[in-house]
């Protein structure tokens, strides 16, 4: 059990005491949940859906934090805030977790079937995204849950399906055979953004082509996959390239499957590559596709899906394609049709979520034609509808914008959004081939897996049975698609009611493009859609600038007529203490759960906060995690001393003639809530976080409560430091409280009860702080500074190098002139805090030699400061000091003499400037002068 103190308050901070407690309590109000008001404008934040493919990661919960500060700031600040939370069906990812967890069993998607597979899927969504909303909630998530939506929610995929249905009727989406990246590992199309490129150490082979009319003259070709060689149908040269004019026109021989190809001349051949001829291979090469669409080439397709050759590759048929690689190159070395190979570095496209090696394929998808949106999309961020933070990755964006392509939107997955597009049985029947389950086909007797739709009909199956038991569908492209946003009864043309569904999903990012109206309730005109769109902040991560907030940009605009978001804030990505990117694999990576386990939620929050800039990565680890338990801690403390003289004490606000050091810290509480605001609201939070540590720490903490206990201790009631001590750290408390809610709500209890009726019964929807201008004190800051904290500072670090015992008290001289006064007024807090026993002189009092014998002096600006060397300091080293200190000052100065007679400096720089630098070369010269005379002292 946790010890407690006079106060009532445990002794030390058990975050575990504390944060289900809060949270119950803030969930019961319903602070999270917003009123419509159409008198304000609300602040309003759509959550990015996390992946519902396990437990919370170290990147979601960094978002969640840095979103949930801007929530309960603006929510302080009497704003309307909605924060909408949801998650995300994950598509590719989400599907390869359940086919790993069957994969376990013994069993893969195909044993289970389309519909029972969805039902595995379903299981494990409901399952995972309940642990997600827990652990958020558990990291003080201040998001309304009562709007909770995922992706397959069904207002969500009514909108997937009539932004579908509208993008087509417009044109904008279509069915088309072109080159997409195909995974054979995850057995689907990926688009550009799902491709990680990694530079890879290969070869560059050089293969001798026939030419079929001469077969002693060849045209030799570099190529970095040779196995391709057996889908060319062309062999092309650059037209302005002298060397390959007399064979343009006529035809080469192809290796292996011995098919003739003629020899083409296009301007996409780079003369410098190789011999500077080139194979065209349009079914497996983006560039190549081009050239063949350009000269009209036919296209060979050579590969399966799962990247075997097919019949196409003749005798390589059945061969993964790496093998047919090696076997190629074997039977080219054989014929002398292998002249040389070379290393080669070159950039290789994998799969982002398996990392398999991407084949270009051609193959029949579904696109999206995304230059139309991108003008509009473009437009709003370059004219400032839409702000991103950084700065920086504004131009990143818009150059991505000019050079988008078609998006490729068809998935051959199961889980996800299926298209909504049908083919009627009856009028195209003869388009659609099927693949049917092998446990079916074993149970009707079938000889084969894959049928024609027509002739398996013949085998006298049901629409029912053949639908219910298809594995995939293949149709052609001259079928023709029935597109609706309902599930269509029939055909509109023969009114036949055997309609078969599209067999592919959506890419996972077109229903996340559609997230911030989606949530709200678009396509219907519903009130928290007229009321909170467009929102406010996009915050997410700068990795998927392309990927997400760009189409969102292109969604929202198409769809709604309005921007999503008026700002994109971008983050970075979170780095070990050794800059190294966290994985698995290296063993660094940091569970949030177990880090909240470990040092407490805030702690947490507070290590995700600090250090961190937009747009940059941001470094944690153990040694952060602990720093920001110690802040938790030092806070506790502190407020323990507070709140333990508050007993029985009735807490007015401060007020009358204070002391200096209560008018420097109201000072510099009021400049720092200043400075916090205005960098708050440059999406600056690492930044304010960092200042209110430093004040808290350092001001509050390390100086006014230090001279607050000795004025407790002197007992004098007229000037009790109590109104002011409790005034900042209930402030303090308040602009804390965005960044770490829990220790901060429970301290803000404590103090909430010594304060008036009317109170608020929460620091979440108590007004964040405002600066009061009238109580910033320069006077009382630099008399404070120069009188208190300097000498205070100086003797310490005199106590340390001397190496005087802590509890030792040491006698000193004060010599002040003007600011002798102040020296007088603050000699209890220099005495207790230095450790010293001061007796103040003015310059005319100063001691003889004799009197205090060797001594060392400290020359500050309004005083110095004599200690006795007996005992104490070292003469010589003294003395080197003093000297050292001398030259310093004489380099100051003639520096800054210099400086002064500059005519060029005189005449541009503004006067206060020069004036400045005359008082810092009298005051320099004072200082020499005074350090001469008490090294003249020394003898």
């Amino acid at each position: 059990m946790t010890a407690r103190g006079r106060s009532g308050i445990p002794s030390s901070y058990d975050p575990r005491q504390v944060e289900e407690k809060w949270y119950q309590f803030w969930l019961d109000r319903g602070y999270f949940t917003p009123e419509i008001d159409d008198k304000r404008k609300p602040f309003v934040i759509i959550m990015p859906p996390p992946n519902v493919t396990g437990e919370l990661h170290l990147g979601t919960a960094f978002t969640a934090v840095l979103e949930d500060t801007m929530i309960r700031w603006h929510r302080m600040k009497g704003e309307p805030t909605l924060w909408l939370p949801g998650s995300d069906h994950a598509g590719i990812a989400g599907q390869n977790v359940v086919e790993q967890l069957l994969a376990r069993e013994g069993l893969s998607r195909h044993d289970l079937g389309r519909e029972k597979f969805l039902d595995r899927m379903w299981q494990w969504m409901d399952k995972y995204r309940g642990i997600i909303v827990e652990q958020h909630k558990r990291l003080g998530a201040s998001c309304d849950f009562t709007r909770e939506r995922f992706t397959m929610d069904p207002g969500p995929s009514k909108a997937v399906r009539t932004t579908f249905f509208n993008l087509y009727s417009k044109g904008l989406i279509y069915r088309g055979e072109r080159i997409i990246n195909w995974c054979p590992r995850c057995a689907t199309a990926l688009s550009d953004l799902e491709v990680d490129h990694k530079e890879m150490s290969s070869h560059l082979y050089y293969v001798r082509y026939r030419l079929e009319d001469d077969g002693d003259l060849f045209i030799t070709v570099a190529t970095t996959r040779p196995e391709t060689i057996l889908g060319d149908t062309a062999v092309a040269v650059n037209p302005g390239d002298e060397r390959h004019q007399s064979i343009l026109g006529k035809k080469a021989i192809l290796p292996a499957v011995k098919r003739p190809v003629p020899i083409i001349a296009d301007e996409a051949v780079d003369p410098a590559f190789g011999t500077g001829a080139v194979k065209i291979t349009p079914a497996h090469d983006p560039v190549d596709f081009d050239v063949a669409q350009r000269q009209g080439l036919p296209s060979v397709n050579i590969m399966n899906l799962d990247a075997t050759m097919n019949e196409n590759a003749g005798p390589y048929a059945d061969l993964d394609r790496f093998e047919c690689r090696q076997a190629l190159l074997v039977d080219l070395e054989n014929e002398g049709l292998l002249v040389k190979t070379e290393p080669y570095q070159h950039s290789v496209g994998h799969c982002q979520r398996c990392n398999t090696m991407v084949e270009p394929l051609l193959s029949k998808q579904w696109f999206v034609k995304t230059a139309p949106l991108a003008k509009p999309a473009s437009e709003a961020v370059a004219q400032r509808h839409i702000e991103i933070v950084p700065e920086r990755f504004t131009k990143v964006y818009l150059n991505w914008m000019e050079n988008i392509r078609d998006w490729c939107i068809s998935r051959q997955l199961w889980w996800g959004h299926r298209i909504p597009v049908w083919y009627c049985a009856r009028c195209d029947g003869s388009r659609i081939n099927i693949i049917l389950r092998d446990e079916f086909t074993e149970q009707k007797g079938l000889e084969q897996t894959t049928y024609q739709y027509e002739s398996v009909r013949q085998k006298g199956l049901s629409h029912g049975e053949i639908e219910h038991n298809i594995d995939w569908v293949i149709i052609d492209l001259s079928a023709v698609p029935i597109v609706s946003v309902e599930t269509p009864q029939a055909c509109p043309k023969c009114s036949g009611i055997d309609l078969l569904q599209d067999p592919d999903v959506l890419d996972t990012w077109f229903s996340s493009a559609l997230w911030p109206h989606s949530t709200l309730g678009w396509p219907d005109e519903t009130e928290d859609l007229k009321y909170f769109y467009p929102t406010t902040v996009m915050e997410t991560g700068y990795d998927i600038l392309f990927f997400w907030v760009a189409r969102m940009i292109m969604m929202g605009l198409e769809n709604t007529g309005q921007i999503p978001f008026r700002h994109v804030y971008l983050h970075g990505l979170i780095r070990d203490e050794t800059r190294t990117k966290m994985s698995k694999s290296r063993g660094n990576v940091i569970d949030p759960v177990q880090s909240i386990e470990q040092y407490g939620t805030d702690a947490l929050r507070f290590a995700l906060s600090t250090g961190n800039s937009p747009g940059n990565d941001m470094l944690l680890g153990k040694t952060k995690l602990e720093g920001s338990r110690n802040f938790t801690n030092k806070l506790w403390n502190a407020s323990r001393f507070v709140l333990s003289n508050l007993e029985g004490v009735e807490i007015t606000a401060p007020s009358g003639d204070l002391p200096a050091e209560d008018r420097w810290i109201l000072s510099r509480l009021n400049r720092l809530i200043a400075d916090v605001t205005e960098v708050l609201e440059s999406f600056l939070f690492g930044e304010a976080l960092r200042r209110i540590y430093e004040f808290l720490w350092t001001e509050y903490c390390d100086w006014y409560i230090e001279i607050a206990k000795i004025r407790l201790r002197n007992g004098d009631k007229s000037t009790s430091p109590l109104p002011v001590l409790v005034h900042v750290l209930e402030t303090s408390l308040r602009l804390l409280h965005p960044f770490i809610p829990f220790i901060t709500e429970e301290i803000w209890q404590r103090i909430r009860e010594h304060r008036p009726e009317g109170t608020p019964d929460s620091i979440m929807i108590a007004p964040y702080p405002t600066a009061d201008t009238g109580a910033i004190d320069a006077d009382a800051e630099q008399e404070m500074e120069s009188i208190v904290f300097d000498p205070i500072r100086n003797s310490r670090n005199e106590r340390a190098e001397s190496k005087v015992p802590p509890g030792k008290i040491i006698d000193v001289t004060i010599v002040a002139d003007v600011a002798r006064a102040k020296v007088e007024a603050h000699a209890p807090t220099i005495s207790a805090l230095a450790k010293v026993q001061p007796n103040i002189v003015s310059p005319s009092g100063i001691p003889s030699k004799e009197q205090f014998g060797e001594a060392k002096v400290i020359v500050l600006k309004d005083m110095e400061i004599i200690i006795p060397l007996e005992g104490m300091i070292d003469r010589d080293e003294e003395k080197s000091r003093l000297l050292k200190e001398i030259e310093a000052g004489k380099s100051e100065i003639t520096r800054i003499e210099g400086l002064l007679a500059n005519e060029s400096f005189i005449s541009k720089a503004p006067d206060s400037v020069v004036e400045k630098e005359r008082r810092k070369l009298t005051e320099r010269k004072d200082t020499v002068t005074r350090l001469e005379e008490r090294l003249a002292g020394l003898g």
